[in-house]
């Protein structure tokens, strides 16, 4: 195992990487509870997701670490589990059975690109502060979906409104919330994990949770999820809501993989004197792969999570510690039983403390030229308020393309944010006519 993985070779030893890979499990475990919950609005098992999420995590990182013995770990990846909710299926009317065939497609595009000269060129086409701006918009739009989940923010009056009266999860979430954010704050490993175990605790007396008469395995099964791909439903909608959702779907799984990947392995010293992460090609393979794996067994899209910088920083070089980091999730299958105990009330922190994480991502965009800061801006602000990821990033390309455009600086924008451009165009035309 030590010729295999390297271990010595990169400075590290047994010991390191096991930790190494605890450490990011802990700091990664809250997709185990929050996935089921996002996923089970669209009229999914909440169990059966449960064990697709720990299994299709399984696999990904055990992919990563044979493929390119790289400390990452992968899962179910937060944002892409609320486009396929709130976009795909509650939004564009997609049942979960076709948006599961959508992920699918887009692991098979992503895998395409990944093994194909084109993924270079594509990663290098989107402008950075896009790159950025969709980030940072995916985090606001899960904190609003935490506050909207618990009616915590509440548009009875007609207008949005915070909303505490006669609203106990509204008020479990802001202790837990509270709780969570002070142990971030402390830098507590797990602080996300045991903020939810805490607000589910403090829930029993308010009310707001509810312990189940018997805990056992009965009735727990993958089954109701399980290959359950609709591909015959997809092209009722018409050919282009069909293409912006794999694109959104792609996109963004790329973007957040190689920037996790690039953008951890920088901080912690670990690319090669070109800027590049040795195995990081591979890594996108793991990804795209488990990305089908997991579209097969009934979850959205895996993608390589930023926790994996937890595992790095307590000295994980290799991939023994993502094997750990798998084995941890496929143990975590036996879980089933007492997820559901949990209320959203103690998720809803966890979104808004995971949005607050992707929210850094504006800070490197330059908001003193407009030519960027608009499109951004748009990009960020209609990704919550129109309630879609697609839209987001639909109003910024659009918006980008037509003010260089207007600057005469069209050639400053490369061809695929045209062509992405123009798909949206035509899909807001065709879908309001």
């Amino acid at each position: 195992m030590d010729k295999f993985f390297k271990v010595s070779e990169r400075g590290s030893s047994f010991r390191t990487e096991i930790i190494g890979g605890i450490t990011t499990f802990f700091a990664m475990a809250y997709i185990i509870f929050v996935n089921p919950l996002m996923l089970s609005a669209t009229g999914m098992d909440y169990n059966a997701v449960l064990l697709a999420t720990c299994i299709s995590a399984a696999i990904g990182c055990i992919l990563t670490a044979l493929l390119a013995n790289a400390p990452f770990a992968q899962a179910p990846g937060m944002g892409l589990n609320a486009f396929f909710t709130y976009t795909v299926c509650l939004g564009m009317g997609y049942s979960w059975q076709e948006g599961l065939a959508i992920v699918l497609i887009s692991g098979i595009l992503f895998l395409i690109i990944a093994v194909s000269p084109l993924r270079s060129k594509i990663i290098s086409s989107i402008p950075g502060f896009l790159k950025s701006a969709i980030s940072a918009g995916i985090g606001l739009f899960i904190a609003f979906i935490g506050l909207l989940n618990v009616s915590l923010i509440s548009f009875a009056s007609g207008v949005p409104a915070l909303n505490f009266k006669g609203n106990p999860d509204g008020l479990l979430t802001i202790i837990g919330l509270l709780i969570t954010a002070i142990l971030m704050c402390y830098k507590i490993k797990g602080a996300i994990v045991i903020g939810i175990i805490l607000t589910t605790l403090i829930g029993l007396p308010m009310g707001c949770t509810a312990l189940p008469e018997a805990i056992t395995m009965e009735g727990i099964s993958i089954a109701p999820v399980l290959m359950k791909l609709d591909f015959g439903g997809v092209m009722a909608k018409g050919f282009l809501p069909l293409i912006t959702a794999v694109i959104s779907f792609t996109m963004v799984d790329c973007f957040d993989t190689v920037g996790t990947l690039i953008g951890t392995a920088t901080n912690a010293g670990m690319t090669d004197r070109h800027g590049n992460l040795p195995g990081g090609d591979r890594a996108l393979i793991a990804d795209a792969v488990a990305t089908c794996c997991g579209a097969c067994l009934g979850t959205s899209t895996v993608t390589t999570f930023v926790e994996s910088s937890t595992g790095i920083s307590e000295g994980a070089r290799t991939g023994l510690s993502s094997i750990v980091v798998g084995v941890l999730f496929l143990l975590s299958t036996f879980l089933a039983p007492v997820a559901q105990v949990i209320p959203s009330a103690a998720t809803a922190p966890a979104l808004i403390i995971v949005g607050v994480l992707m929210m850094k991502g504006a800070a490197s965009i330059e908001w003193n030229d407009l030519e960027c800061a608009i499109p951004a801006f748009l990009t960020i602000s209609m990704m919550a308020f129109a309630y879609s990821i697609s839209d987001g990033i639909g109003f910024g390309v659009i918006s980008y393309s037509v003010i260089k455009l207007a600057r005469g600086k069209a050639k400053e924008v490369p061809v695929l944010v045209y062509v992405l451009a123009v798909l949206f165009v035509l899909k807001y035309i065709l879908t309001n006519l």
